[in-house]
């Protein structure tokens, strides 16, 4: 009986080291879903409707690079005022050096905000953009529909998508 116990002993042992490693390997991978996952803390539909007044303020420096700023480096822009998709910070930069030259100044229509998860939200809706002629000084307003989607990157949301485009007539 003597030479069994050392061998039930020694499977005991490692059952043991084999259920901790489990347990050990268990909290790793759960360990991330406190930031990421279904326990994050969402924002509110406020923080997010915040993130157009963000955008709206970055318009009104006339500093295409603070507006572009407020994208992320794989952004997707579908502009209002160009048949050009821009994917990159030179296109969104080079988009808006020449729509701030009118100008700019949006507002809110109607909103519906999206939140779907802590680091992520879309905000989607109409907005009437305020703007100037650069030639002739005439002012008028631009009635369009957008979508941004945000994603928080770093600690900073980011729009990753936008597409504007002028609002089409009622059929």
């Amino acid at each position: 009986m003597k030479r069994h116990m050392p061998v039930r002993a020694a499977v005991a042992a490692g059952i043991a080291v084999v259920v901790a490693g489990t347990v050990t390997v268990g909290v790793g991978v759960a360990a991330p879903e406190r930031y990421h996952g279904p326990r994050a803390v969402k924002p509110g539909e406020k923080e997010i409707a915040g993130l157009f007044d963000q955008w709206n303020a970055g318009l009104r420096t006339g500093d295409p690079e603070k507006v572009a700023a407020r994208y992320a480096p794989d952004a997707v822009l579908l502009p209002t005022a160009s048949p050009r998709i821009r994917t990159d910070r030179a296109g969104i930069v080079d988009y808006f050096e020449h729509f701030l030259q009118k100008k700019p100044v949006g507002e809110k229509v109607t909103s519906v905000i999206n939140v779907l998860d802590a680091n992520s939200a879309i905000d989607a809706g109409l907005y009437r953009f305020h703007v100037t002629d650069p030639a002739t000084g005439e002012k008028s307003a631009i009635d369009a529909r957008y979508t941004y989607e945000y994603e928080k990157r770093g600690g900073t949301w980011l729009i990753v998508n936008h597409h504007s485009s002028v609002l089409p007539a009622e059929g």
